[in-house]
């Protein structure tokens, strides 16, 4: 058994919790006991699961791992002081708002032998399932990727690049590795509207565009226009959900990792993925921060 503690108790934290409680019978989650949980709030006991300190989650010995479900902005913080720890790490994504941050977690915790997993959901979706089987095999003539939401607290959640990258997630695992050609931001804070446009290539010099818009009653949509030389996608495919919840996906394949279930190969191709979607993240950064220059 796997002694665990869910740090941060908002939406995902709390369905951390009632999944961890709940877990399906005969599956690796079987293997994550609750301990309990870490808040900056006294909340007392949740479900009879016991609200413990920052410093007992660290110090006791029977805490082997924990779950990260803060803010994106401390989300390195709290992956380097469990990893120093020694507790092996789940963390929602973005694992950090830095790529060279995120690189010395993932270099801390195989140097101290602790599992690092980085929730990614949106591939777990059958959407997405459905989505990757009608893309495989095809030839790409080009594609946008189009998503629209309310908006977001920066502060807390980082440059749209690091706060979206499960949209990045998604191309560059339908797509493969992407260049970046430009990046551009539009604001207008007074209505609370953000669109971010980025441009890249794949590996074959076909054009991609993500369109990352945020604005206040802005219905949260994904949209996709990915031409082929066979065909076209123009809509997300329609699927059943499936009757197993995202997060108890993502708790299960955490628990095989621990277990040791899970192939070399299978963790060396996420951790590329991830690494180079961070990577991505803060080089569209940088395009869009970058000065306008002004020619006179």
């Amino acid at each position: 058994m796997f002694g665990t503690v869910v740090v941060g108790i908002g939406i995902a934290g709390s369905v951390r919790i009632r999944d961890l409680l709940n877990p399906l019978p005969s599956t690796p989650s079987e293997h994550l006991k609750l301990l309990g949980f870490v808040s900056r709030r006294p909340l007392g006991n949740i479900n009879e699961v016991k609200q413990m300190s920052l410093e007992d989650a660290l110090g006791r010995k029977d805490v082997h791992a924990a779950v990260i479900s803060t803010d994106n902005k401390d989300h390195e913080e709290r992956v380097r002081m469990f990893l120093e720890a020694e507790k092996h790490v789940l963390v929602e994504y973005p694992l950090a708002l830095a790529a060279k941050a995120a690189r010395q977690l993932w270099e801390m915790a195989e140097q101290k032998g602790k599992i690092l997993h980085v929730e990614h959901i949106e591939l777990l979706t059958e959407e997405y399932k459905q989505l990757k089987k009608e893309v495989t095999g095809k030839e790409l003539v080009k594609g946008t990727l189009h998503f629209t939401g309310g908006p977001l607290d920066e502060q807390r959640s980082g440059f749209p690049a690091f706060s979206g990258i499960a949209r990045l997630t998604w191309l560059v695992d339908l797509f493969g590795d992407l260049t970046v050609t430009s990046a551009t931001r539009e604001e207008q804070k007074e209505l609370s509207y953000s669109r971010m446009t980025v441009h890249f290539q794949t590996a074959s010099k076909r054009p991609l565009t993500w369109i990352e818009e945020r604005a206040s009653g802005m219905k949260r949509d994904k949209k996709i226009n990915f031409c082929f030389k066979s065909d076209s996608l123009e809509n997300l495919p329609n699927t059943p959900r499936s009757s197993v919840t995202l997060f108890m996906k993502d708790q299960n394949l955490f628990a095989k990792k621990l277990m040791g279930l899970i192939s070399h190969e299978e963790l060396a191709a996420e951790k590329w993925r991830i690494l180079r979607c961070l990577d991505l993240a803060e080089e569209i950064q940088l395009h869009c921060e970058r000065p306008t220059k002004i020619h006179s």
